[in-house]
């Protein structure tokens, strides 16, 4: 064996076998976001996991931290906390979290879809929405789009809201 072979040889058992520094910074800045994350969810949502005292101290703490600087460091105290916790609960419930906001997202934005089509195509976007939501009262449904159509052509919002309202709740109705 030659020096130089003998010198790598020592080089490789001097490595450390855990993950690289760089490793550690990702999965505290994954750590961090998860914290973030977690702080703007509903408590009773959060009820569910079995967290420590610590960890509940520090978010119930989160609302009255308003400097950005120290809100920053708060999350890396919650990260931190949460490494001694039972990750893959909070993963679950956050991955479940954003789920159900994807959906309610696609339900907005078809919603929003259903009003663009029944002010620009009238009564034909009317009788394809009654098909899907039969509950609706018709009647009222045209009474909307007539009203929306008018205000949007003067640039007033409310009879489109209403319209939206109106197209959610009949959508909400027929869904159950």
């Amino acid at each position: 064996m030659t020096e130089y072979e003998d010198d790598l040889d020592e080089t490789l058992e001097d490595l450390p076998e855990g993950p690289s520094k760089s490793q550690i910074k990702r999965d505290k800045h994954a750590l961090q976001a998860l914290a973030e994350r977690m702080a703007g969810m509903p408590r009773h949502e959060l009820e569910r996991l079995n967290l420590s005292e610590a960890t509940w101290a520090a978010i119930d703490e989160t609302p009255r931290i308003k400097d950005l600087r120290a809100r920053k460091r708060h999350w890396k105290r919650i990260a931190n906390l949460l490494e001694r916790e039972e990750m893959h609960a909070v993963r679950v419930l956050v991955d479940e979290a954003d789920v159900r906001e994807r959906e309610e997202t696609a339900r907005h934005h078809a919603l929003e879809r259903w009003r663009e089509r029944l002010i620009a195509e009238g009564d034909a976007a009317v009788t394809e929405f009654v098909d899907d939501c039969p509950s609706v009262d018709r009647q009222q449904l045209r009474a909307l789009v007539r009203k929306a159509k008018k205000d949007s052509e003067r640039g007033k919002p409310d009879a489109p809201r209403k319209l939206f309202r109106f197209l959610r709740e009949a959508m909400e109705h027929d869904a159950l």
